[in-house]
């Protein structure tokens, strides 16, 4: 992303920190617009690092046995997930999970009907281990929170990319990383870019000249 774009962007987010002040920590929203792509075709599904961590993601694990640095289902536990409002509810209290391979065919049994749509399934590319000790849990903890997840599903990519709290530098740098690499996963990179555009929020998008 050019140096121009960065001007833009820290323009931006000033006007965006003028407008009318919330009693929260709003999130920053980034939204790429794509044109000339068709998603059924190039389907994009991604973890993608970004260098400063939003927020700390509450994160739970189907593992074997209990563990003590993360919030743990057992294999024996799952019985307590017989019916649909169970998971659901446990899908609304974790942003994501993770699982030991060895019971993952049991996960996507008693779990998968209601993590696969919303996109909380654990996942081989950033989920999914095989062995368990503190050092792996302390490091994929770590991995997660520094992650963003992308699934297109329209030819509108739309991710929090930081906190209103959070310092203009960083936020951009977040961006810009994410941008980049979005940018190389596209048939015609650039290309398929038609606009982006940044929020708050509260607030409405405000959008990105292309150079």
């Amino acid at each position: 992303m050019e140096g121009e774009i960065e001007k833009q962007l820290k323009t931006i987010l000033a006007e965006l920190r003028k407008e009318n002040q919330r009693k929260f920590d709003q999130t920053v929203d980034l939204i790429i617009n794509l044109q000339k792509y068709d998603v059924r075709k190039n389907p994009l599904n991604l973890f993608l690092n970004i260098p400063n961590k939003i927020k700390d993601k509450k994160i739970a694990g189907f593992l074997e046995a209990k563990h003590k640095d993360i919030d743990t289902i057992t294999l024996e536990q799952f019985k307590k997930y017989t019916d649909k409002k169970s998971i659901k509810k446990l899908v609304k209290d974790y942003d994501f999970f993770i699982a030991q391979a060895s019971i993952m065919p049991k996960v996507a049994t008693t779990f998968g009907r209601i993590l696969g749509p919303v996109g909380k399934m654990p996942s081989p590319q950033l989920g999914v281990i095989v062995n368990v000790n503190d050092k792996i849990i302390s490091e994929l903890k770590e991995k997660i929170n520094h992650s963003v997840k992308i699934k297109v599903k329209e030819p509108s990519i739309k991710l929090p990319i930081g906190k209103e709290s959070m310092k203009d530098e960083q936020i951009i740098e977040n961006i810009t990383n994410i941008y980049n690499n979005i940018v190389k996963e596209l048939p015609r990179n650039k290309d398929n870019i038609k606009n982006i555009e940044i929020k708050f929020t509260m607030t409405k998008p405000r959008k990105i000249k292309m150079i």
